[in-house]
């Protein structure tokens, strides 16, 4: 299994080889390192912890549990794979290749209060003749049961969700400055942590 924690830097675009304008996300993806290897013996399942590399003010039980590695990172993702590593290796961006399709895992954009027009694309009602009702939800639900039931689409707070997109290709990697170039967009701001596997 191919994973790294990321960091979004931002959007730009490039041109293949017919001359086509396409949309890339800049992710800069460091070395990560495995900071914990967990077994079926001793953890009743196989997995690996990995670290983003950062210099980072850590809690005591943080710094405790990183003293083998002497690292400072509060960024740290655990895989479920039955893939063998040792305490230490290093994960680098090399081990994607152009053309891959991947899944990403990020934190989208919070957008604070939205009404239902915006946040699950209601219909609007009609501007003219004296209408007051051009971006109410509507009704609700029928007399009974007497209850909003669950679900209902309403408005509230959108945005700021763990946010998986997947079929994401990569279409080009900076080795040397360590970046990876993703097809369309990534969700959340810039410098998001982005997390990325195959």
């Amino acid at each position: 299994m191919k994973a790294m924690i990321c960091k979004k830097i931002g959007m730009t675009r490039i041109f293949d080889d017919k001359g086509n304008a396409v949309p890339v996300t800049l992710v800069w993806a460091p070395t990560n390192i495995v900071t914990q290897v967990k077994t079926t013996d001793k953890d009743g399942y196989n997995a690996l912890q990995i670290a983003f590399p950062e210099e980072k003010k850590l809690a005591k039980p943080q710094i405790g549990h990183l003293a083998k590695l002497n690292l400072k990172s509060r960024t740290l993702k655990e895989i479920r794979t039955d893939e063998v590593k040792a305490l230490g290796d290093e994960l680098p961006v090399t081990q994607f290749e152009v053309g891959d399709i991947v899944v990403m895992t990020a934190l989208s954009k919070g957008k604070g209060f939205a009404g239902t027009v915006k946040r699950h694309h209601f219909t609007t009602g009609p501007k003219t003749h004296g209408s007051d009702n051009y971006r109410k939800p509507g009704s609700i639900g029928p007399t009974y049961p007497q209850r909003v039931i669950k679900g209902r689409h309403m408005g509230g707070h959108m945005g700021d969700e763990i946010t998986t997109v997947k079929n994401i290709k990569i279409v080009n990697i900076d080795t040397a400055n360590q970046i990876l170039m993703l097809h369309g967009a990534v969700p959340g701001v810039r410098n998001n942590t982005v997390f990325i596997w195959k």
